[in-house]
């Protein structure tokens, strides 16, 4: 696909004619900074963001980890101690996170515990970018960095003059195991989640050191065990190495949410024996890329920063939730019925915040990620019998509409979907009319029994936001008919046209 070049002159988009203009001069990624929005807390949203470091769409993201344990504010700007470097999955504040593990450099045998670990940072001495994050833990006197794959990261740490230097890993609470596999590895899984999964959800890790292990200790909760494994409701190890000043030590750590062994193989393929600065560099390549199909001109620094940092975040969810098999072929662990299944998956997105604005760009700029997507949503249907309308990992109960209807409709009609998987799609819309998750009510469409006979959702039968909702259908409804207008569905067409008409039965005439 040529580039996409948009030409910004206006002074309503782009602020006073007057203000100097510059030629774009760097690389696309090297104008974001994923600090943007992270100036927040709960009484408080300036953007309720965290610095991702991660590739786009990508399975795993990464951050710097200032809040508590389950905070879903894990890093807000105003904080001044970091406690770990967590691997994260989390759309939102509200919706919150799952599969979340740290892994934090420390010096002293005795800092273990997230209080105990914890380190003053400076902002000064900080880093954040799309593809690389880097932070001075001052109580530590550590460097550490970090850089991305889909599924993997490798995290490089330069550690003072210490015999204590070492890691803690700690894998969360509500059910977790760790396991010192040899003087290299240590192994684990995390159950940790905050709702839509099943009861077998896991995911798995594994960590790679390239310098051996001088020592080591496995804990559950506060209490230190005997061996070489922890498991129970809150496992974490620590690994020591005794260090030189400056000396470095790499971390490759990869997860999986189908298998140990799938972790494995995330791990050696996506990173092998690859370099911090090599893996750094492919992430950043990538970024380019994918920021890159959007190329702007006529404004100043400042505005292609706000730009591009805004197209870093429209380009990290939908996320893949799906992995590459030893066949080479895409395999997702089912978030809705616990199975190992082929063929895409995505999710960590609500309909109701993207439809208008985040899909249609995918469509216009990004059609083969959103081809995925689409065949992802199909999948969906075929596992659990519902679209998404807010899913983490699985479906979650938030908002209200049935935008995914939008979504699949505008995919279909512009021609992104895979031809294979648009009768799916198209069953699913229509079945998505006609009931409503019997657990997750804002799955499907809750109400739909009064939508479908009177025209609306009347206020007076325990229903919140009715208006809300009967607007939301009636413009769903419009979207299905234009679908089945293309696929020759006559009659359905001429239903779902009266249909959208229901948002006039909101006006008191």
């Amino acid at each position: 696909m040529k580039n996409l070049i948009l030409l910004f002159f206006s002074a309503l988009a782009w602020g006073c004619c007057e203000t100097p203009k510059y030629e774009i001069s760097l690389r696309p990624s090297e104008y974001v900074t994923t600090l943007v929005g992270t100036q927040s807390d709960y009484s408080l949203s300036t953007g309720n963001t965290y610095p991702a470091v991660a590739l786009p769409w990508g399975m795993n993201f990464w951050t710097p980890q200032t809040g508590k344990m389950g905070d879903g504010w894990a890093y807000t700007y105003g904080s001044h101690t970091i406690r770990g470097l967590k691997q994260t999955h989390q759309p939102s504040p509200w919706i919150n996170d799952y599969g979340q593990f740290s892994i934090m450099p420390v010096r002293g045998k005795d800092k273990v515990d997230e209080n105990a670990r914890q380190s003053w940072f400076s902002h000064q001495s900080e880093t954040a970018k799309p593809y690389y994050y880097s932070v001075y833990l001052a109580d530590h006197d550590v460097v550490a960095e970090m850089a991305p794959t889909d599924r993997a990261a490798v995290l490089r740490f330069t550690f003072p003059e210490s015999d204590e230097s070492g890691v803690v890993i700690d894998a969360f609470d509500r059910g977790s195991s760790v396991k010192v596999l040899d003087e290299h590895t240590v192994a684990g899984y995390t159950t940790r989640n905050s709702g839509g999964v099943p009861d077998n959800f896991r995911n798995w890790f594994v960590i790679r050191f390239d310098k051996p292990f001088s020592g080591f200790r496995v804990f559950n909760g506060k209490n230190e065990l005997k061996g070489f494994e922890a498991e129970g409701e809150h496992a974490l190890a620590a690994v020591y190495f005794t260090t030189r000043r400056g000396e470095q030590v790499t971390a490759r750590v990869a997860s999986s949410f189908i298998s140990g062994e799938q972790a494995l193989r995330n791990l050696e393929t996506e990173v092998g024996d690859a370099d911090f600065e090599t893996v750094k560099a492919r992430a950043q390549e990538r970024w380019d890329e994918v920021l890159g199909r959007i190329e702007v001109s006529g404004g100043t620094e400042e505005q292609y920063r706000t730009f591009y940092s805004c197209l870093y975040r429209s380009t990290l969810f939908p996320r893949k939730f799906y992995e590459i098999d030893a066949k080479g072929n895409p395999v997702h662990y089912s978030p809705y019925n616990g199975e190992v299944l082929p063929g895409y998956m995505y999710t960590d997105t609500g309909f109701w915040d993207t439809f208008r604005c985040l899909f249609p760009l995918l469509n216009l700029v990004y059609p083969s990620v959103n081809a995925e997507i689409q065949a992802g949503l199909a999948n969906t249907y075929r596992e659990s019998g519902f679209l998404p309308e807010w899913a983490s990992p699985g479906h979650r109960g938030c908002m209200v509409g049935n935008n995914s209807a939008s979504v699949v409709a505008d995919a279909i009609l512009k021609g992104v979907t895979p031809a294979e998987d648009v009768a799916t799609l198209y069953e699913a819309m229509l079945a998505g009319r006609d009931k409503v998750h019997p657990t997750v009510s804002s799955t499907g469409r809750l109400g739909h029994e009064y939508y479908n006979t009177l025209g609306y959702v009347p206020y007076n039968v325990g229903i919140n936001e009715n208006a809300a909702r009967t607007l939301e259908y009636a413009y769903d409804d419009w979207c299905i008919a234009q679908t089945a207008k293309m696929l020759g569905k006559d009659e359905d067409a001429k239903r779902l046209e009266k249909a959208s008409q229901n948002y006039k039965n909101l006006f008191d005439p």
